[in-house]
């Protein structure tokens, strides 16, 4: 090929790569949308299980988070609040998260429809190996598990995301336009902070995580936050959250967050706590 050839070559090559670049600005981005495919299969609720691995995460802490999934989903409270809807069957699916782009799905979308099912499932998720990652990243975590709405393969009468962590969020974007964006597309939001560290000078603890996550994570119909406050509540908190999000209901007595507007801790405390203890490094918020 001569130089002219060559040259030729080239400008095909940048002029129908500006092609695609402005068709892909031209392209509105859809809202994420509970799966309308015919095929979709109705169930109560889409459940998706949205669990920190952040090195804030102790492995200790780890395992109790895990095996209060494992026990919740083969207590007879879980079965009997199953077998209540109006469906009688669920769809979940369980990812791990940490940094705004670290995000694991370590079971997709599985269908429970009686003991059999949900053994399976917890199997499933006893087998995963362990891992840990840096950073804190509601937002990211957030925005990953409305995705997994799109194309679930089921038809929920309610959707929900499921977070536990033991922070604020540290990375990424804001955590209440993200959580505001969820919302917005009809699903709920709760909360199970885990709160089993005493927080001191130099750590990204927090003594009132159970109102962050109130005020600036959870929301939607009917949405609610089950804090652990100690290591030998960790199974059972998890088994009545689990509970009460197959059944649709709250816990007693009913805690009402306060507006984000007005939240009663600064939505912002996590990314203000990393910087004041790194200095702005790695700091990726605006």
């Amino acid at each position: 090929m001569g130089r002219r050839g060559l040259y030729s070559a080239i400008a095909s090559v940048l002029t129908a790569a500006a092609a695609c670049a402005l068709a892909a600005s031209a392209t509105p981005n859809l809202p994420h949308v509970a799966d309308k495919s015919p095929s979709a299969i109705a169930v109560d609720v889409e459940l998706v299980i949205a669990v920190d691995v952040s090195y804030s995460m102790d492995p200790d802490e780890q395992a109790l988070q895990r095996e209060g999934y494992i026990m919740a989903l083969t207590s007879r409270e879980f079965m009997q609040a199953l077998r209540e809807g109006a469906n009688s069957k669920i769809a979940i699916t369980y990812f791990e998260w940490a940094g705004q782009f670290d995000q694991k799905i370590i079971m997709p979308w599985r269908l429970i429809e009686g003991p059999e099912s949900a053994d399976a499932v917890a199997n499933e998720i006893a087998a995963a190996p362990y891992r840990r990652a840096s950073r804190t990243s509601i937002s990211g975590g957030l925005t990953f598990a409305e995705t997994l709405f799109d194309h679930s393969g089921y038809r929920g009468l309610r959707r929900v995301i499921d977070v536990s962590g033991d922070g604020a969020n540290n990375a990424g974007p804001l955590v209440v336009p993200m959580r505001d964006d969820v919302l917005a597309a009809g699903i709920t939001i709760n909360g199970l902070p885990i709160m089993l560290k005493r927080p001191y000078p130099g750590t990204m603890d927090m003594e009132n995580l159970d109102v962050y996550y109130e005020d600036c994570v959870i929301g939607g119909p009917g949405a609610f936050v089950v804090p652990i406050r100690e290591r030998a509540k960790f199974i059972e908190a998890t088994r009545t959250k689990l509970v009460l999000e197959v059944a649709g209901r709250q816990p007693e007595p009913r805690v009402i967050p306060a507006s984000s507007q007005a939240p009663r801790i600064s939505c912002t405390i996590g990314e203000k706590m990393w910087q004041d203890r790194w200095g702005g490094r790695g700091l990726d918020f605006q």
